[in-house]
């Protein structure tokens, strides 16, 4: 059968537990017994593909499986994405009537979730006479990887015990979902609930901080890692560095950057893109030569941040030096984003003749970002005749957006046209576009007011679970109406 046979480096682990085995598969009387023993041998060691190889031969010897040689099996297919395989064994289960107990059960879950067919995984679960905390869990993953959060939710609340990794489930599903404040909040409930994070849960949580901005939570957060010896890995360092830019701490960034031990090239990429939006191009551009220095690869997304500094420094030459130095000296193809990066460095500098140019050579056909950004560098330098074109290229490619129509009559505007420019506004009428509503948001003493320009918008929620502090523990650049996470 060639068990074992193929050509690979073995660990010394298995090699010990190897003879073992080779006794137990030359035997020439083999039980159900001895055939698990070989099975459970070669899943130990992740030789899954024997493991597949192993049940063909025990069903050719007439051995009929039981439940503990189910969850080997399925265990293999899942690491090996062999689903027809799984399949067939879900099929083997209810043709032999085998009885599905907890660890069967929780590794069918599990291979659902993997596969995102929560429902099925549901429907295994509902069955099982008896459960524990790893069948819950794999429940509310299965559930929010499909986005499912309702489920996953009520699966949540319902449990009778939970675990790190029960919040932290729920914790980032509300995270990839971009239910940022539910991630946050449900994190609140963690800790009140005296629950320790692990490196997984406080990764999601600040990457919700940053798109909310929350930059106390994301404070206390950090703090908390360093008080309570949560394990930082690069994965947390880079999860702190992108809250901390994107809530405008580049001091604080950096301070973290430079004390991590591991960096990897997102590591690199967040700290360039940060200082690079926040201002300090020049800074970006110095650590960008520090990380060719150091070897490390940049990547497309470190080109973006690049750019973007020269766009913001005015450094149009640089700009396009570094645009040209993407696939000729790193091999990196650019893409639509470092496009639109190069028409925004060469449209901001007011050359928008040379942006026109460089779109209409574009060996890729632009998207509505592109001549947009082109569309609002027109109106802001008055260029009519290009306005003109990149209005009717983005009618073609987005005509519901109002953005479209809104910035050619605000160009019109400019440059007194005011008949032109009511024709666009009674176009987008005609045209029954809808202009969305401006809102905004403020946050004092633990109050949130979110106002609409929609008349009767104004809504104001009381949140208790913080209580307002100026502590010296916060530094003296962050102090203001500031909470404290009780963690």
């Amino acid at each position: 059968m060639g068990i074992g046979s193929e050509k690979q480096p073995w660990v010394n682990g298995f090699r010990i537990h190897e003879t073992k085995l080779v006794k137990v598969h030359e035997s020439n009387q083999r039980d159900l017994v001895s055939w698990n023993t070989l099975i459970c041998g070669y899943s130990q060691y992740n030789k899954y593909k024997e493991v597949l190889r192993l049940f063909d031969a025990m069903t050719a010897a007439n051995i009929k499986a039981d439940a503990v040689t189910m969850v080997k099996i399925i265990l293999a297919c899942s690491h090996l994405g062999d689903w027809e395989f799984a399949d067939s064994m879900v099929k083997y289960i209810k043709e032999n009537n085998l009885e599905i107990d907890v660890y069967l059960g929780n590794t069918l879950i599990d291979m659902y979730g993997r596969r995102s067919l929560a429902e099925l995984a549901q429907g295994v679960f509902d069955r099982m006479r008896e459960r524990n905390i790893v069948s819950w869990n794999a429940l509310v993953m299965g559930h929010a990887k499909v986005g499912n959060l309702t489920a996953a939710r009520k699966l949540f609340d319902n449990m009778p015990k939970r675990d790190v990794i029960s919040w932290t489930s729920m914790i980032t599903g509300y995270s990839q979902a971009s239910q940022f404040s539910d991630a946050v909040k449900l994190f609140q409930e963690m800790m009140a609930a005296k629950v320790k994070p692990d490196k997984v849960t406080v990764a999601s949580v600040l990457s919700a901080c940053a798109h909310l901005g929350k930059l106390d939570v994301g404070w206390a957060v950090h703090h908390y890692i360093r008080r309570h010896g949560v394990q930082a890995d690069i994965y947390v360092g880079n999860s702190l560095i992108d809250m901390y830019c994107k809530c405008g701490m580049v001091e604080k960034a950096l301070e973290v950057f430079h004390r991590m031990k591991d960096k990897d090239s997102v590591s690199w990429t967040s700290v360039i893109s940060g200082l690079a939006v926040n201002g300090f191009a020049n800074s970006a551009l110095d650590l960008f030569s520090q990380m060719l220095r150091e070897g490390v690869q940049p990547t497309h997304g470190t080109f973006v941040g690049i750019l973007l500094a020269c766009a913001h420094a005015g450094l149009v030459n640089k700009g396009l030096e570094y645009f040209e130095s993407m696939e000729s000296v790193h091999g990196l193809v650019p893409a639509m984003k470092h496009y639109g990066c190069v028409v925004d460095l060469l449209s901001r500098s007011g050359n928008i003749d040379k942006a026109y140019e460089f779109i209409k050579k574009m060996p890729i056909v632009p998207d509505v970002v592109v001549w947009r950004i082109l569309l609002s560098a027109c109106k802001l330098h008055g260029n009519v005749v290009l306005a003109e074109i990149a209005t009717k290229r983005l009618l073609e490619l987005d005509p519901c957006d109002s953005g479209n129509y809104v910035l050619l009559s605000n160009t019109y505007a400019g440059v007194d046209r005011w008949d032109d420019a009511m024709k666009m506004r009674e176009l987008m009428e005609d045209s029954d576009v809808q202009k969305p509503s401006g809102s905004s948001s403020i946050e004092v003493d633990g109050m949130v007011s979110n106002y609409s320009q929609e008349p009767g918008l104004l809504q104001v929620e009381t949140r208790n679970d913080f209580t307002v502090c100026k502590s010296a523990d916060i530094p003296k650049s962050m102090h203001g109406s500031y909470r404290k996470i009780n963690i």
